[in-house]
């Protein structure tokens, strides 16, 4: 093996990637060759030093990495639903609190039944409206 082939191995072998077929040749021309010998010892010794080396990460680090992640597109019918529902709950809610439609103050404390036979209240005697009021009367007195 010739000294440029061991010098392009030299990182190789150190990090242990150098294929079992050329593991023994480099071995050998290590033990023969003081040059290369010399110059695989300095870079272990650049290994060992930049292994004792701690370098922190960047404080915008994490920062940088979410800016570069790339954001999931939302659909417009998911936009679209969720503001449908956003409007039916302040329609719902107002409607509950009658926010939205007041009650009028006259129908304030009265009834369902009594607001519902209220429309009768302008029919004359012997009328359907007043038949349909009669027949409640006299359920009531039953």
């Amino acid at each position: 093996m010739k000294c440029e082939e061991v010098h392009e191995l030299l990182s190789a072998w150190l990090d242990g990637e150098v294929p079992p077929g050329l593991r023994r040749g480099l071995a050998d021309h290590l033990a023969g060759c003081p040059l290369c010998e010399a110059e695989f010892a300095a870079l272990r010794k650049l290994d060992a030093a930049l292994g004792q080396l701690e370098t922190p990460a960047p404080r915008d680090l994490a920062a940088k990495v979410r800016r570069r992640l790339p954001r999931p597109a939302r659909p417009w019918r998911q936009s679209l639903a969720l503001a449908a529902c956003l409007a039916l709950g302040i329609f719902l809610g107002s409607s509950l609190t009658g926010t939205l439609y007041p009650v009028p103050a006259h129908l304030n404390g009265i009834t369902h039944e009594e607001n519902s036979l209220e429309i009768f209240q302008d029919y004359p005697q012997g009328s359907l409206g007043g038949a349909f009021l009669d027949q409640g009367e006299e359920d009531v007195s039953a």
